[in-house]
C-alpha cells in the first residue's frame, strides 16, 4: 500500500532516481533551496574533511598501540577497557544524544523563529509581552540533570570496574590490567555526555565544524599520551590518553556553544507571573526507545567481545583492527546523514513530510553508494590494507593475514550498519515516541548472538564478523521496510533496488579487486592500483546494471564536455 501517489509511479518505474536531476529548472520563489542546498553541500565538504582527518589519526592511533603492544594480552586488555568509550561514544556522541537532542533544539529553535515571526520578544526573562527563549530553556532544564547523571554513572563505573571486566570478558586469564584502564577510561561517561550534548546543540543551529573535529582532538589526546607514557605505564598510558582526548573534546566545541546559547541568568520574574513553557518536552517516554534503540545496539560489541574472549590471545585485537579499518567507509557515508539530520528534524518539525521523504531519499542513495564502493575496497584489498596500516613492531604477517581475513567477512555488513545508521535519524526526528527502531535492533541483537554462538565453535573469529552482518543486515530491512509506513512515505521498493544494483556494481568490483591485488607485490602499490581498478569497474557495472545513482554522475559530465554547457 503506498502513502503518496509517488509510489505509484515508482512501482511503474521501479529504477527512478533518487537523486535529483543535476539540471532541473528552479522554481520559482524557490531561492532557499538553492542556497540550503549549497550550504549543506558545503557543510557536508568541511566535515568531510574533518572527519577524514579524525579517521586518519584514528588509525595513527591504532598504529601505535599494535606498534607497541602488538596482538597480545596487554592489547586485549586496553580493547575490553575500550568498550566503555566506544559504548559511550554511540550512546551519548553519534546516536542516542543527536537522535535526542538534535530534534529538541531543532522545534525549540522553530518555536523561536514562529515566536520572533508573531512579534514577540525572545527574551531569558517572562513578562507579559514576552516569551522565553526555547533553545535557552531547553538548556537551563537539561544540562545540570545530565551532568549530575552522567557525574554518577562515571563514579559507579570506576568502582565496579572488575564486575564490569568480569561480564565483558570472563575469559581472561588475568583481567587486572583490564579493571586499570577500565577505571581509567570511566571518565568518558561524563566528557562524552558533555561532547554529544554540545554537538547536538549546534548541529540544530547548523554549525557543524566544531562538531566534527571532536575525534581529531581525541586522537591527538591518546597518540600523544600513548607516545609519551608508554615505556613507563605500559598500555595504561593508552587508557589515559583516552580520558585526555575526551577533555579535548569538550574544549573543543565550549568557545562555539557559549556563542550561540549564552548562559546568562535569568531575570528574576515578577510577583504572580508564570512562566510559558517554550521548551520540547524530553520525557521518558521520548528517553527510552532511543536508549534502548542505541544500547541494543552497542550491545553487539558486547556479544562479539564476549564471543573473543574465549579464543586464543590476540582474537579480540584481531577483530577490533578488522572492524576500525572496515567502518572508514561506513562513517563517511553517514557524515552525509549527520549533515542534513537537522534538516530533515526541522522539516517533520514544521510538517513539511514531502521535503523531508526527498530529503531521506537522497541521503539512502548518497550513503549507499559511497559505503558500497568503500565495501569493494575492502573486499579487493583487504591484506595489503592491513600490511600497509599496521605490519610493523609487535604486529607481524600471521596477524595481518588474520585480521585481513576476518575484515573481509565484516565488510559483508557495512551496508547494514550504514542503513541502520542512515534509517534510524528519521524516526526520531519527528520528538514522538517510537519504539520500531528498538524492535528492529532487538531483533538483529538476537540474531547476531545466535548466530555467534553457533559459528564462533567452529570458525572463531571468522564466526563472529558473520554474525554481525547477519544481525545488522535484519535491522537494516526492517527498518526499510518500517520507515515507510511509520515516519517518512519513503520509495521502500525504489531505494531497495537502487541500493542492490549498487551492490551488485560493489560485488564485482571487489571481486576484480581481489584478483588482481596479487599480481603486484608491493602493498603500497597495489593499493595504490585498486583505488583506480575498483572505482573504474564500479562505475562500469553501476552503468551496466543501469543504476541511476552512478548513470546520474554523468549527467553533467556529457553536459559540459559534448553539449558545451
Amino acid at each position: 500500500m503506498s502513502d503518496t501517489g509517488t509510489e505509484t509511479e515508482a512501482g511503474a518505474r521501479p529504477g527512478a532516481p533518487l537523486l535529483p536531476a543535476p539540471a532541473a529548472p528552479r522554481e520559482a520563489g524557490g531561492g532557499e533551496r538553492p542556497r540550503l542546498g549549497s550550504f549543506l553541500a558545503r557543510a557536508a565538504a568541511a566535515t568531510a574533511v574533518l572527519t577524514v582527518l579524525g579517521a586518519a589519526l584514528g588509525l595513527v592511533r591504532d598504529q601505535a598501540i599494535a606498534r607497541y603492544f602488538g596482538a597480545s594480552d596487554a592489547s586485549d586488555a586496553f580493547l575490553i577497557a575500550w568498550t566503555v568509550p566506544e559504548m559511550a561514544a554511540t550512546l551519548l556522541i553519534e546516536d542516542g544524544m543527536a537522535l535526542l537532542l538534535v530534534p529538541a533544539f531543532s522545534l525549540a529553535l522553530s518555536r523561536r523563529g514562529a515566536a520572533a515571526g508573531a512579534g514577540k520578544e525572545i527574551t531569558v526573562g517572562v513578562g507579559d509581552a514576552e516569551a522565553s527563549d526555547p533553545v535557552r530553556e531547553l538548556v537551563a532544564a537539561t544540562l545540570p540533570r545530565l551532568f549530575l547523571l552522567l557525574s554518577g554513572g562515571a563514579a559507579l563505573l570506576i568502582a565496579g570496574a572488575p564486575w564490569v571486566v568480569g561480564v565483558l570478558a570472563p575469559g581472561l586469564a588475568d583481567p587486572r590490567l583490564a579493571v586499570d584502564c577500565t577505571r581509567l577510561t570511566a571518565v568518558t561517561v561524563l566528557t562524552f555526555g558533555i561532547t554529544g550534548y554540545f554537538s547536538a546543540a549546534l548541529r540544530a543551529h547548523r554549525s557543524f565544524l566544531p562538531p566534527a573535529g571532536v575525534y581529531v582532538a581525541y586522537n591527538v589526546g591518546i597518540i600523544g599520551t600513548t607516545l609519551a607514557l608508554h615505556a613507563v605505564w605500559g598500555v595504561r598510558a593508552a587508557a589515559a590518553g583516552v580520558a585526555l582526548g575526551s577533555v579535548l573534546m569538550i574544549l573543543t566545541q565550549l568557545p562555539v556553544f557559549l556563542r550561540f546559547v549564552p548562559l546568562r541568568r535569568p531575570r528574576p520574574r515578577r510577583f504572580g507571573r508564570r512562566a510559558t513553557r517554550t521548551a520540547p518536552p524530553l520525557g521518558f517516554a521520548v528517553l527510552a526507545p532511543v536508549i534502548l534503540f542505541v544500547v541494543s545496539r552497542q550491545s553487539q560489541v558486547l556479544v562479539e567481545r564476549f564471543l573473543a574472549s574465549t579464543l586464543p590471545a590476540g582474537a579480540i585485537s584481531h577483530l577490533n583492527y578488522a572492524q576500525k579499518v572496515a567502518q572508514l567507509p561506513m562513517v563517511l557515508s553517514l557524515m552525509i546523514c549527520t549533515v542534513t539530520f537537522p534538516v530533515v528534524a526541522r522539516a517533520m518539525a514544521a510538517g513539511e513530510r514531502e521535503k523531508a521523504r526527498l530529503r531521506v531519499e537522497r541521503d539512502l542513495a548518497l550513503a549507499g553508494t559511497v559505503v558500497l564502493l568503500g565495501t569493494a575496497v575492502v573486499l579487493g584489498y583487504a591484506p595489503q590494507i592491513i600490511e600497509v596500516l599496521f605490519q610493523r613492531g609487535a604486529f607481524d604477517a600471521s596477524d595481518t593475514g588474520s585480521t585481513a581475513q576476518v575484515m573481509r567477512v565484516y565488510a559483508l555488513g557495512l551496508l547494514g550498519h550504514c542503513l541502520v545508521g542512515a534509517l534510524s535519524r528519521p524516526f526520531f526526528s519527528s520528538g514522538r515516541p517510537t519504539w520500531f527502531p528498538a524492535f528492529a535492533m532487538g531483533t538483529g541483537l538476537v540474531v547476531t548472538t545466535g548466530a555467534g554462538y553457533a559459528l564462533t565453535y567452529r570458525f572463531g573469529v571468522d564466526g563472529i564478523a558473520t554474525a554481525n552482518a547477519l544481525g545488522i543486515s535484519t535491522t537494516a530491512l526492517l527498518l526499510l521496510m518500517g520507515l515507510g509506513t511509520r515516519v517518512v512515505p519513503i520509495r521502500a521498493r525504489s531505494v531497495a533496488l537502487s541500493l542492490g544494483r549498487l551492490a551488485g556494481a560493489s560485488l564485482a568490483a571487489g571481486a576484480a579487486g581481489w584478483a588482481c591485488a596479487p599480481l603486484v607485490p608491493d602493498p603500497v602499490l597495489s593499493l595504490a592500483a585498486g583505488c583506480l581498478l575498483v572505482p573504474a569497474v564500479f562505475l562500469l557495472t553501476g552503468l551496466v546494471l543501469r543504476s541511476p545513482e552512478l548513470t546520474s554522475l554523468l549527467v553533467p559530465i556529457r553536459r559540459r564536455f559534448l553539449d558545451g554547457r
